[in-house]
This record gives structure tokens, C-alpha cells and sequence, in this order.
């Protein structure tokens, strides 16, 4: 039985993680699923979200945009158009997308394409949470 999984994150534009993890746990499309290695294999989609990973007692987290995972015994491969480290985000970006993804679905703005617009709602939301959980872990006294 092995006591590592190896963790791959990729976006169209760059490697984003690609080391040996303890557990993590991803915002499938139907809820959020954890890995701990030797899993039973399983393809799932990943939506818009927070992905939690744990070394050892450490946890890191990152946005995560669409996407799909591909989950082996021993290794997780996740494939998705967008992914931010916690300390990546730029949190007034995010709160901007937020509130122009509001504006856009609010039915006042015409021609609004609504899918994306939630979208990208998902996406700034997940971006606030997760740089949110950062802030809160770095206040904690150790």
C-alpha cells in the first residue's frame, strides 16, 4: 500500500503542481470527492472550486476552474482551464470579476451571455474563498 499519492495539476498554459501528496480534495461536478492513495480509479468533472491538497499536517489550497481529473491508485491527474495558488490570487481582481459577473446576471445589461457570466461568478467566488482561507491560516498563531 503506498503512503503517498502523486498530484498533478496542469492548465492549457502551465504546470501548476506536480508533486507526492498525502490526501487531497477536489470540487467534483456532482460534490466534493477526497483522494488517499490507492483509490479506486475513477474519471470524474471538476467544477469551479477549492482544491485542498495535505503534505504531511500542512494543507495547501488553489482555485480551480472546469475541468476533469483522471484518479489512479497511485497517481491524480487534474486537467482544467484555470488554477491559482492561494498566494497567486489577487484578491481585488476577484472581487471585481464578482461583482461585474453580478451586474451581468442581475437582467439589467442586454445581450448578456448568461452561461458565462455564471462562470465566471463560480470562478471569483472560488477565488475570494480560497484567498479568504489564506488569510485566515497566516492569522493563526502557531
Amino acid at each position: 500500500m503506498a503512503d503517498k499519492i502523486k498530484l498533478t495539476v496542469v492548465t492549457p498554459d502551465r504546470q501548476v503542481i506536480d508533486e507526492e501528496v498525502d490526501e487531497l480534495t477536489a470540487p467534483g461536478w456532482d460534490g466534493e470527492f477526497g483522494v488517499l492513495p490507492d483509490h479506486a480509479p475513477f474519471m470524474a468533472l471538476i467544477r469551479s472550486g477549492e482544491l485542498m491538497y495535505r503534505k504531511g499536517k500542512e494543507r495547501s489550497y488553489m482555485a480551480v476552474g472546469f475541468g476533469f481529473v483522471e484518479v489512479l491508485p497511485e497517481k491524480v491527474t487534474v486537467m482544467i482551464e484555470t488554477a491559482e495558488k492561494v498566494d497567486e490570487i489577487d484578491i481585488e481582481r476577484a472581487l471585481q470579476a464578482r461583482d461585474k459577473a453580478l451586474q451581468a446576471l442581475s437582467g439589467k445589461q442586454v445581450d448578456v451571455d448568461f452561461e458565462a457570466a455564471r462562470a465566471a461568478l463560480m470562478r471569483a467566488i472560488s477565488r475570494i474563498k480560497v484567498a479568504g482561507k489564506f488569510k485566515e491560516i497566516r492569522q493563526k498563531p502557531r
